[in-house]
């Protein structure tokens, strides 16, 4: 099974994940400042600024995607209770 690690460049800590893994799952162990208010994806509040290894994150769904626009993210945003950590190496940081 290939491995991943998640970066929270805020917090300056990585942890190893398996891939699947949704970056508000880690998020919250490690202390980052990614906050959530729902966790359905309906908020924004847990908007995330990826760094790096975006193409190694799920594809945003219909409602992610309509969420972000909502809140005029910019195209290296995603919502961290809805993208998982496919593989790879991602990093990321509050939104």
């Amino acid at each position: 099974m290939e491995k991943a690690t998640l970066t929270f460049t805020d917090v300056s800590i990585t942890v190893n994940v398996p891939p699947g893994t949704r970056i508000i799952e880690m998020s919250e162990k490690v202390g980052s400042g990614i906050t959530y208010g729902c966790r359905e994806g309906e908020c924004g509040t847990c908007l995330t600024h990826v760094v790096e290894g975006a193409e190694n994150l799920s594809e945003p769904s219909a409602l992610e995607m309509r969420v972000l626009s909502e809140n005029l993210a910019g195209s290296d945003d995603r919502l961290a209770c809805q993208c998982r950590v496919l593989g790879g190496n991602v990093k990321v940081r509050p939104g």
